[in-house]
């Protein structure tokens, strides 16, 4: 008995992923920073918001994560022993920038979105989309806000800091950004090693309990590769490229469903808390900064509030120190989904 391909799932994703190439291929031309990423993003989300019956390509991105936790692990080297004195620093700093930022956030969304406690708390974390919803919707908080908050800090935070950095700072995020390496440029054995660890760590990361488990254990165990220079090849362009576009793909999808007008709500909303979270951010990273010898733009990019997937490939395209930034983001992240639940059950029995 044969089993029917979900043809019009595949359809969708396939319409999502042709769309998200087109916004990419466009902001190429035109200059856009982060073009890969950025456009396929922005046109998806149009387009999703228009009534267009979207999908998210959920397989696809499943299978790129990983690859990306490898290519994020081939930013660890021999060097970056020399600055683990500046990484404590910034580390140190962390814990503060997330209480700080969090309490900004939280009392936004109370005072102008006028969320209740709850949903006002779980939207505010800047923790995971996925664990932040989770949650949240446990602690009897409005999911569907919750998600958007977030897809929305996501989207715009990604937004921003790419602007930033490409029209204020004028660091190039093309192609141009850093040097082409084909496919044809890594060495077989390398491809053995590097999908090893894509494997190897999808399987482990779970086992040993890690957070983000599909992108953190392939980076792990690559970023040991690369730190004891078993392998010091840079990931293929254009499989940087590709990763891109299939996660601004995704980000934008997650808008389906959802009218412009409420797209446009949350999106004020999340312009503001996203605003107040950067602002925190780079006063942090100014802090870091003059305390240690780590440079403002890379310290402020470790501490900007996104996706660790969304954040390293901007790192990636940034030519920043990926294992300073990705570990920062790793940091935040499991500091949050560890102490929110925490706090939110102290505040609670003290009325939130």
């Amino acid at each position: 008995m044969t089993v029917p391909i979900p043809v019009e799932p595949i359809f969708r994703q396939g319409m999502s992923l042709t769309i998200g190439l087109v916004g990419a291929l466009i902001a190429v031309q035109i200059g856009m920073p982060l073009p890969w990423m950025l456009g396929s993003m922005l046109l998806v989300m149009c387009v999703a918001t228009g009534g267009a019956k979207l999908a998210t390509p959920v397989r696809l991105r499943n299978l790129v994560i990983p690859v990306l936790g490898v290519m994020l692990g081939s930013g660890f080297h021999p060097g970056l022993f020399s600055h683990l004195g500046d990484w404590i620093t910034a580390f140190v700093v962390l814990p503060f920038f997330v209480a700080a930022s969090f309490a900004a956030s939280f009392t936004f969304y109370r005072l102008m979105g006028r969320y209740d406690p709850v949903t006002a708390y779980f939207s505010a974390a800047p923790g995971g989309l996925t664990d932040m919803v989770i949650i949240g919707t446990a602690a009897g908080g409005d999911e569907r806000r919750i998600a958007l908050a977030h897809a929305c800090r996501i989207f715009i935070v990604i937004n921003l800091v790419a602007l930033f950095y490409g029209l204020v700072l004028g660091v190039e995020t093309g192609d141009e950004a850093r040097r082409y390496v084909g496919f044809a440029d890594l060495p077989l054995d390398d491809y053995v090693i590097l999908i090893a660890c894509a494997v190897l760590g999808v399987v482990i990361g779970p086992r040993v309990g890690l957070p983000a488990p599909q992108i953190l254990g392939p980076m792990i165990l690559s970023g040991f590769v690369h730190l004891f220079g078993i392998s010091e090849t840079p990931p293929p362009t254009m499989a940087v490229n590709a990763a891109q576009v299939i996660m601004g793909t995704a980000i934008g999808a997650r808008f389906v469903g959802t009218s412009p007008r409420q797209v446009a709500k949350d999106l004020i909303l999340g312009f503001g808390s996203s605003l107040c979270l950067l602002s925190i951010a780079l006063a942090s990273a100014w802090a870091t900064a003059s305390l240690t010898s780590l440079p403002i733009r890379e310290v402020f990019l470790a501490y900007s509030p996104g996706g660790i997937a969304e954040m390293g490939l901007l790192a990636l395209a940034l030519g920043g120190d990926i294992a300073f930034i990705a570990t920062s983001h790793i940091a935040r992240i499991t500091l949050v989904i560890a102490a929110a639940p925490i706090v939110f059950s102290y505040f609670r029995n003290r009325r939130l």
